[in-house]
């Protein structure tokens, strides 16, 4: 017979196995690509598509009954286009790109303008530190697919380093919310 060592949370101490299986199993078959997710994706240079497998990611959305409610941390599937990647930003929390398939150009940068630069292959990772401005561009001739963890349950949107796109935050936000209700 087999004991479990640690207590189970309270919303699923009553739960059938069976239940659990349902609700925390996230197959890519049932992702929909969100090409909206984010306020910079309807820009030229930063379209992509995020496929959320657990919780909602750093997109402000913090609703999805397709994904594995999160605890600790998201985790979502990013496919980028050639000439495409994302804005400058921040959180207030560690971000983590790791690349499944492709070339993936990552950067840091300061408040200085100071930035630098490394391109990640297949099984390769940067995590980016709360506070630092850091994101992506992929600079190569195909798709880039790559995961994306953040190390909370529901972060709190992406702070854009650029002001026009900071304040354009709310409005995507006020409408995120919408969307749930």
């Amino acid at each position: 017979m087999s004991v479990a060592r640690h207590p189970r949370p309270p919303e699923l101490e009553d739960v059938s196995l069976e239940e659990i299986m349902e609700r925390y199993v996230a197959r890519f078959s049932d992702r929909v690509p969100d090409w909206e997710a984010f306020e910079d994706a309807k820009i030229e240079g930063y379209k992509r598509a995020q496929h959320r497998f657990i919780g909602a990611g750093g997109s402000g959305k913090h609703s999805d009954p397709n994904a594995i409610p999160a605890r600790a941390h998201t985790l979502s599937i990013m496919y980028v286009e050639p000439g495409q990647g994302n804005a400058p930003h921040t959180h207030e929390i560690e971000e983590t790109f790791f690349v499944l398939k492709g070339r993936l150009d990552v950067f840091i940068e300061d408040e200085d303008g100071n930035r630098r630069e490394t391109q990640l292959g297949p099984w390769e990772c940067i995590a980016c530190p709360p506070g630092v401005i850091h994101g992506y561009d992929n600079k190569s001739l195909e798709p880039v697919w790559f995961q994306v963890m953040l190390g909370r349950g529901e972060p709190e949107a992406m702070g854009y380093a650029d002001d026009e796109l900071y304040k354009q935050r709310e409005a995507h936000l006020d409408e995120a919310h919408l969307d749930e209700d």
